[in-house]
This record gives C-alpha cells, sequence and structure tokens, in this order.
C-alpha cells in the first residue's frame, strides 16, 4: 500500500511520487505524524494549488483536533485514491463529525475571555443593529451598482413581505456557508478579473453581520460550518472572523453549491442530531445568496421536509456578487438574487431580512 503511486492530476509534481515519499514531503519535523500547522506549511513550500485543494481541504478537516500519522495518511490517501468519489467518498467517514459523539465544536476558543473578545469585536467591526445593517446594505448597494437597483431591491422585498423574524434561540441552529477568505481577498475574488473588489462588497459586509451575529449569540444556539475546497492560501476563515472562530472549529465540507453534497460529509448526520434535541429551524446565511444559500436552503428544506424543519434564510447574513443584484433577461427581468429569492419562497423556504433571537 505504501507504494501506491499517486494518479497524475490529484497532486502535480514533476516526478511521481509515492504515498509514503509525499508523507515524507508533508511531516516537516520527520516525527511520524501529520499536523494541521505542517499541513499547512508544507502545502504552501509545494506549491498546492487548485489540483491538490481537495486533498488540502480533507486532510486540513481530518487534522482540525489532532495529527494523523504515518499510516492513517496513506490509509486514508489509497482509499482516496480506490473510491470512485474519491477525496468525497468514504474518507469522509475519518473526520471528527463521526469519530465523536457530537458534531458541534465550540466557536469561541477556550483560551479567550468571552468578555475580552466581545469587546475587541465590537471596537473591530463596529456592531450596529440589525435594523442599520440592513439600512447600509441599501446604501452599499447604492455606492456600488446605482441608485435604481437599491430602491429596486429595497421595494422588492416590500413587495414579497420579507421582514424581520423573532425566533427562539433554543429551538433553533445556524449554518453558515463558506465564510473563507477565498470570496472577499483569494482565488474566487481574484477570479472574477475587473471590478472584483466593487463586486465582493455585499459578501464582505454579509460575512461582517455573520460574524456579529455569533459574537453575540455563540452561546445561546447550536452553530455549523462548511467549507468549499481552495487552494490553500485562500482556504482559511475570512479575516472577520478572527477572534471569533475557533481553529478547533469543525465543519461540512462542501465542494458544490448544495451542503447535501457529498452525502458523507456529516451535513445529514448534524441535522438529524439537531432535530432529534427538539430543534425545528436552521436559519441558513453565508456566501452566496443567489447559488450556495439558494441550493443548500432549497435542498435541506425538501430533504427533511418530513422531520417538521423550517429552513430560514436570514438576507443580512447573506451575500452575493453586486452584479447579482442588477435586473437580467436571463431571469426574467428580474436580478439574480430577486430570482433566488422567489425559487427558495416556492420551496417553502422562509426568508428573512434578519433574524432575532427570543
Amino acid at each position: 500500500m505504501a507504494k501506491k503511486p499517486i494518479p497524475v492530476g490529484m497532486i502535480e509534481y514533476k516526478s511521481a511520487v509515492t504515498l509514503s515519499e509525499l508523507f515524507i514531503l508533508l511531516d516537516l519535523n520527520k516525527d511520524g505524524e501529520l499536523s494541521r500547522s505542517e499541513l499547512h506549511e508544507s502545502a504552501r513550500r509545494l506549491g498546492w494549488h487548485w489540483n491538490e485543494a481537495p486533498i488540502f481541504a480533507v486532510f486540513d478537516l481530518l487534522t482540525v483536533l489532532n495529527p494523523v500519522s504515518r499510516d492513517n495518511f496513506i490509509a486514508c490517501m489509497t482509499q482516496i485514491i480506490e473510491d470512485p468519489q474519491g477525496p468525497y467518498g468514504k474518507v469522509l467517514l475519518n473526520a471528527p463529525h463521526f469519530l465523536s459523539s457530537t458534531i458541534s465544536q465550540p466557536i469561541i476558543s477556550s483560551t479567550q475571555n468571552l468578555d475580552d473578545v466581545h469587546k475587541r469585536n465590537t471596537k473591530q467591526h463596529g456592531l450596529e443593529s440589525n435594523e442599520e445593517t440592513c439600512n447600509n446594505f441599501i446604501l452599499l448597494l447604492k455606492q456600488t451598482a446605482n441608485l435604481d437597483v437599491a430602491n429596486t431591491y429595497q421595494n422588492f422585498l416590500k413587495h414579497m413581505s420579507i421582514n424581520p423574524l423573532k425566533i427562539p434561540a433554543d429551538n433553533s441552529a445556524v449554518l453558515i456557508i463558506d465564510p473563507q477568505r477565498s470570496f472577499t481577498k483569494g482565488a474566487w475574488m481574484q477570479s472574477i478579473g475587473f471590478n472584483a473588489e466593487l463586486e465582493v462588497k455585499p459578501i464582505q459586509l454579509a460575512f461582517e453581520k455573520c460574524a456579529q451575529f455569533l459574537n453575540e449569540n455563540q452561546r445561546f444556539i447550536e452553530t455549523m460550518f462548511t467549507r468549499c475546497p481552495f487552494p490553500p492560501c485562500s482556504y482559511d476563515w475570512d479575516d472577520a472572523f478572527t477572534g471569533i472562530i475557533d481553529t478547533r472549529q469543525l465543519y461540512f465540507i462542501k465542494p458544490g453549491n448544495s451542503v447535501l453534497f457529498p452525502s458523507t460529509n456529516g451535513f445529514r448526520e448534524w441535522v438529524e442530531n439537531v432535530i432529534n434535541a427538539g430543534k425545528k429551524i436552521l436559519v441558513i446565511g453565508g456566501c452566496t445568496l443567489n447559488s450556495c444559500v439558494r441550493k443548500s436552503s432549497i435542498e435541506t428544506q425538501n430533504c427533511f421536509k418530513n422531520r417538521n424543519l423550517q429552513i430560514i434564510v436570514d438576507l443580512s447574513m447573506s451575500g452575493a456578487r453586486t452584479s447579482n443584484y442588477m435586473h437580467s433577461s436571463l431571469y426574467g427581468g428580474f436580478s439574480a438574487v430577486e430570482s433566488a429569492i422567489r425559487e427558495m419562497i416556492g420551496a417553502g423556504v422562509r426568508v428573512a431580512q434578519y433574524v432575532d433571537l427570543i
């Protein structure tokens, strides 16, 4: 097994390497274990990028709580190579989601004082009321798009009767989708090209709102996250979450638009645990509103419709590219965001300007 070669395209090198040789390259301190910090540093040194992103994501998750031994590394890589679904197959069953009694982990570092973190982030993020956040988003659309786009979007929300919602914290859970730096500073943003910094402004604002929500409510509500496989330099949490999301936070790998794929990522099991604990509401936010948030909310609503779970999408915590708030003939004269909201509502998803916990 240790001599099994790595298929071309999975890991890019000038010459083929065996699994044992790859482990040696990654195990920087040569102690026979691969830690998360070693994975990140060795991936940077080796120049891992898009081809290696799925492998990087898998082993980032596998090493969140503890290092991976040489034998376990080789076993997992062999499993990836032999599985038709590759890194999105059975190897994910080795993740901490399935090895512990609970999937959720604290989202605040145990080494930090909660009050100190709250004070620092209040200063850093400029915490605002939910209503101020909504007003600031309309102002942002005026600045990044134009006045007509902002007014039309605001009128659309009124027409669709999309209002704030109050929900009971002890009856709810939260899923934040892909709050990663790739969307605001990294590979995804850079792929936009012209006007990229303006295009991602709504996403940045949504991440700041997500960070505010966590900062204020993390002690009171079950919360989990997804991550999309990106190159190592773009994989980390967005800067808005510095000091808020713990470094040992677990998450679900989500390579596409839907959190339900792959089926081995642990999401279904987490939702089942949430429902069995008596929770009936799942609030979804994150990136991006017209793709991953839309797809994940609709499919989750459909998947658990017989369990009486209500999906709520919080618009204040969900962002899309600026151009996706502009009307287009591709969406029957609506914008991509407006079309997504209509589709979600039609599927039974509740859409709120923002949610308040009670």
